[in-house]
This record gives structure tokens, C-alpha cells and sequence, in this order.
């Protein structure tokens, strides 16, 4: 538990107001909308190869993600909750939706998109946001790399041009029947795949600016158009792309069928929140401005039911184009709108030349986004950190590769309570004995104490932070909003932690970050008082000496981390800098 603050709690109004809303408020110049309109372009040409890619390895034509992409991703940034948001397709999707149309048809998939937008929009409406925070850090990791996997394998057809007439939707099966295929392979297809990686991975060494899957897909089409390769392409299994946008439709619906899409619903509407949040979190984290959580998914629900009427597929936040955003140098939501505004614009324009683009190309483009979409570094983190970690990993890893991305995600959420009641059962044992909750106390209990000092207290160069009780994912976004509103950077940054009696992966990697913004600002950091146990999870998380300082009291603590520090140690200071931590 932290120390005592009060805040005034903010408003129904103030709560769902968008981000759009407050930026105009700011004062919304013409230099903002040139840097806005900047990022938008560099956005949108990062989008439009995926959009399509996404669409395709859904089991769905090209234009599909395209009409997401422009209706979801214009809603989002006009409703939405973050600055810098940008809404669309996500990879993340591709074997749920595919999973769906599969059994229900693109028809099915449009209901079920719709209903999970109504979910979101009531989970936002009713402030239950928070509650998507508990997802642990280990099931996170484990899904995304299960996903992953899933993506890479549903590409291995594309990439090596195989002739498979019913391609199984199962990992296992699927892969028996990629080598039973391998006979059918197309040198050509090979040739075009290889060229694709090879400018991605190139470009992204040599000129990281440039927009390397664009310009892959791009050279990939003319290559195959001037060299007449006999390989499939957009034009040749799809026909082409639309150069409009359809009329709104809506899905035939019935009682009996929503009650059958039900459960697609939910699982649309939990993995959309966890992406759109874990995408906004980020943004947070790269820009130093605060998402509101509940505003974000109440507008991801408006997307959601409105992107189907217009042919759409789920939409979500989406981390890549989200980071190109904030890298770009957007000001706010309006380079997401007019993200969407710019594919309309391609899509308008040249929509026939997508006819010539080789599926091989987009293949390699899924590889990459599911190479990168793979958090191989936490992975591995996360599975040296303790066993109760790995078990959550793992299983969730796995389950969502052999079984099912909502059993694995289930599972994994379960095992990590289970993990959190072990833990904290066993943190209880090692207690003295002394009750849960303290009972009043007179001031002179347990003997002399010194009196107490308003210097320490106020210290602009030192602040000692003390937090108390068990750190686990559930209090981590407690954690990390109260920390952001500390004020200004002071010299010395203390975390007391010797009333803290554990602390899980999920709450040691939030801390991580506010540490990496300190050391940003030139702060010296230190833990005190941490034990064993805590100190071996913020060592997995990344927290090493010597950057991060660890001593046995806060007064140890404030002698090392106010001695003079070795020149390699310091960090360039921002002087008289605020905290990253405003709206």
C-alpha cells in the first residue's frame, strides 16, 4: 500500500472526454497539424501493407482490412482515450478471426465483432477497465508468442508458393501437411519471398526511417509484373481490391445465433481491450502522457460495431503503427484520423495496382511482424525468473499453440491467481506474527524513535518512497499511476522497500520502466530494505547494479547514492524536469 494521497475524483465528463476534446482545449495550431498530418502519411504507409496482410492471413480478401483500418482507426483516434492511439487490424487477431469464419462465415465474424464492440463499450461505460490490468505479465508474453508461432507457420504456404488444397487450421495438422506438400514448391514464389525479407531486413539495418514493407511489397509486384513470374498474387485469388468503400450492411441476427457467437464475442472483446491497453500503455510510455483506459476501450467498442457495417474485421490498438506514431513526431489524435483518411486515399487511387502484388511478399511481411510480435527477451526472462513464472508461460504458450488462444489465455490468468495466493502465502509465513492490519499504536511504542525531521521529508535532492504490502499484477497499475505523480525529477529517487514482503514479474517490469525514465532524467536510483525474493524479481526485471543501487536501510541507501558517482554512471541530467506523467 502506498503512502496516503488524495485526489479529487475526476468526473463522469471528464472521465470519457476524448483526447481530441483536450488537445483543441490546449490549443491546436497550424505547426500541430503539419506535424500531425507527417505522421499520419508515415503511419499509413506502414499500414497499408499490413492491413492487407492481416486481412489475408485471416482467411479474408485484402480489402477487409483496408475498410478496418479507415473506419476503426479514424473512431478510435476521434474517441478514443490516447493521444496516440492508431486503431486497426492486429496480428494478434489473425487466428481468432480465421478460427471464426472458418465455422461461421465472414457473416458470423461481422455479428460477432459487433456484439464484443457493445462489450467493450459497456466495460468502459462501467469503469471495469481496470480489471484488464490483472491479466499477468507471464500470460501476456506467452499468448503473444503463441500467436506468433501460429502466424509464422500460416505463412509458410504463402512464402514457399506449396499447392495445398484444404490447408488445416491446427498447428500439428498443419504442419504435416506443409511436408507432404513440399513437393509443389515454386523456386519463383521462393525467389520473390527471399527479395521481400531481404529489403525488410536490409532497410531496416541501413535506413530504419524508410518504410521497408512498403517498399519490399512494392518491389516484389514490379518484379513480378516485369518478369512474368507465374505466381499468385493479389489480383489472381482475390481479383483485385475495391476502390470505394461498400455501402453499410447489416448482419442477419437472431437470438439463437447471438446466443451461439456469444463466447467469440467475449474472446474478441478481451483480447481487443489487452491489446488496445497494452498498445496505449506503451505510447505511454514513449511519449510520458497518460492514457485513460475506460474512455480508450468505451471507443473501441464504437469501432467495433461500426467497422463491420462497412465490411470490417476486429479492431484493436496496434503497438507497431501506434510506436511509428509517437516516433513520427505526432501532437495527438489527429494524425490517427488522418491516418485513416490517407488509406482512403490510396485505396481511392490505386486500388488497381494492388491486383499485382505477389502473396509471397505479403507472406514475408507476416514473418517479420510475427518475428517481432515474439517478445523473445521477456520470454526467456520470464522463464529464468522462478518456476511459478515458467509454469504460467509456458502453459499458456503451449495451450495456445496445440488447443485454443481463449484456453490458453484462461488457463494462464488461473495458474497466475494460483501462483499469487502461493506466494503470498508463503511471504505470510516468514511474517513475525503480527496481525494483517495494525491496531492503533501510542507514539512511544517499541521504545525511543527520532523525532521526526521536515527536512528529510522535503528534500528536494532525496525522495524516499516507501511502499508497503504485496506487489503483484494486480496493484502494478496502482503502483506506476501513483509513482507518475511524484512531481518534479529530484536528484536521488529512493523505493523503500523493506515493508514489501514480494513482488511478482508483471509489478517488477512497471517499476522497470519508471526506473528507465528516472535514469532518463539523470536520477540516481535506489531500492533499500528489499529482500531476497524481491530483489531476485527486480533483477530479472532488468534492475541492475549499476544503474539501480541496492542497499540494506534507506540511510545506507542515501550515503551510496549521494557519494560521487563514476562517470560511466551517470545519466545526462534534465534540470528542473517534470515527471512524464500528465494527460
Amino acid at each position: 500500500m502506498l503512502r496516503d494521497r488524495r485526489f479529487r475524483q475526476p468526473s463522469f465528463i471528464e472521465l470519457f472526454t476524448p483526447k481530441l476534446v483536450t488537445i483543441l482545449r490546449e490549443g491546436y495550431g497550424l505547426v500541430d497539424l503539419r506535424a500531425d498530418a507527417v505522421a499520419g502519411l508515415t503511419v499509413a504507409i506502414v499500414a497499408l501493407p499490413l492491413s492487407m496482410a492481416f486481412a489475408i492471413a485471416s482467411g479474408l480478401s485484402p480489402d477487409r482490412g483496408l475498410y478496418t483500418a479507415i473506419i476503426g482507426g479514424f473512431l478510435v483516434s476521434m474517441l478514443g482515450g490516447s493521444r496516440f492511439q492508431i486503431g486497426g487490424p492486429a496480428g494478434a487477431f489473425i487466428v481468432l478471426v480465421f478460427a471464426i469464419v472458418q465455422r461461421q462465415g465472414y457473416d458470423g465474424l461481422a455479428l460477432a465483432t459487433m456484439m464484443a464492440g457493445v462489450i467493450l463499450f459497456a466495460i468502459g461505460l462501467l469503469r471495469w477497465g481496470t480489471y484488464i490490468k490483472y491479466i499477468p505479465f507471464p500470460v501476456t508474453v506467452g499468448f503473444t508468442a503463441g500467436i506468433a508461432v501460429i502466424i509464422f507457420a500460416s505463412q509458410l504456404k504463402e512464402i514457399f508458393g506449396l499447392s495445398i488444397a484444404n490447408e488445416p487450421a491446427a498447428l500439428a495438422p498443419k504442419l504435416t501437411a506443409l511436408w507432404e506438400a513440399r513437393g509443389t514448391l515454386k523456386p519463383a514464389t521462393i525467389g520473390v519471398s527471399a527479395l521481400a525479407l531481404a529489403i525488410i531486413l536490409g532497410l531496416r539495418r541501413w535506413r530504419p526511417s524508410w518504410p521497408g514493407m512498403l517498399i519490399a511489397v512494392t518491389a516484389c509486384a514490379a518484379a513480378t509484373a516485369a518478369l512474368h513470374l507465374d505466381i499468385e498474387t493479389i489480383g489472381s485469388r482475390f481479383g483485385g481490391v475495391p476502390s470505394t468503400l461498400p455501402a453499410p450492411a447489416v448482419p442477419h441476427f437472431d437470438l439463437a445465433r447471438l446466443r451461439a457467437l456469444l463466447p467469440d464475442a467475449l474472446t474478441i472483446a478481451v483480447l481487443g481491450a489487452m491489446e488496445s491497453l497494452l498498445s496505449a500503455v506503451v505510447a505511454d510510455g514513449m511519449s510520458g502522457r497518460r492514457h485513460r483506459s475506460n474512455c480508450e476501450l468505451a471507443a473501441q467498442g464504437v469501432a467495433n460495431v461500426v467497422a463491420p457495417l462497412f465490411g470490417g474485421i476486429p479492431v484493436t490498438g496496434t503497438i507497431a503503427r501506434t510506436a511509428t506514431n509517437v516516433r513520427s513526431g505526432a501532437k495527438g489524435p489527429v494524425s490517427g484520423m488522418l491516418h485513416a483518411l490517407f488509406l482512403l486515399g490510396f485505396m481511392l487511387v490505386a486500388a488497381p495496382l494492388a491486383a499485382y502484388i505477389p502473396l509471397a511478399s505479403l507472406g514475408a511481411v507476416l514473418a517479420v511482424v510475427s518475428w517481432n510480435m515474439a517478445e523473445k527477451k521477456e520470454f526467456v526472462a520470464l522463464f529464468r525468473a522462478s518456476r511459478g513464472d515458467a509454469l504460467v508461460l509456458v502453459s499458456t504458450f503451449l495451450l495456445t499453440i496445440f488447443e485454443d488462444l481463449t484456453v490458453g489465455i484462461g488457463v494462464g490468468v488461473t495458474l497466475g491467481a494460483f501462483l499469487f495466493l502461493h506466494r503470498l502465502a508463503e511471504s505470510v509465513e516468514v511474517q513475525t506474527g503480527e496481525a494483517f492490519l495494525d491496531e492503533d499504536r501510542a507514539d512511544d511504542y517499541g521504545g525511543h524513535r527520532p523525532a521526526y525531521d521536515s527536512a528529510a521529508a522535503s528534500d528536494a535532492e532525496v525522495m524516499v518512497y516507501k511502499i508497503s504490502g504485496a506487489i503483484f499484477f494486480g496493484a502494478s497499475a496502482t503502483v506506476s499511476a501513483a509513482l507518475d505523480e511524484i512531481g518534479r525529477y529530484p536528484h536521488v529517487f529512493i523505493f523503500d522497500f523493506s515493508e514489501a514482503p514480494l513482488i511478482d514479474s508483471t509489478a517488477a517490469r512497471a517499476l522497470e520502466s519508471f526506473v528507465a525514465r528516472l535514469r532518463k532524467a539523470g536520477t540516481v536510483v535506489c531500492v533499500a530494505g528489499a529482500r531476497p525474493a524481491v530483489r531476485r524479481a527486480l533483477l530479472s526485471a532488468g534492475l541492475h547494479e549499476p544503474e539501480t543501487l541496492y542497499a540494506g536501510t534507506v540511510a545506507d541507501a542515501r550515503r551510496r547514492a549521494t557519494a560521487p558517482q563514476p562517470p560511466e554512471n551517470r545519466a545526462p541530467r534534465l534540470s528542473g524536469a517534470a515527471l512524464p506523467g500528465r494527460a
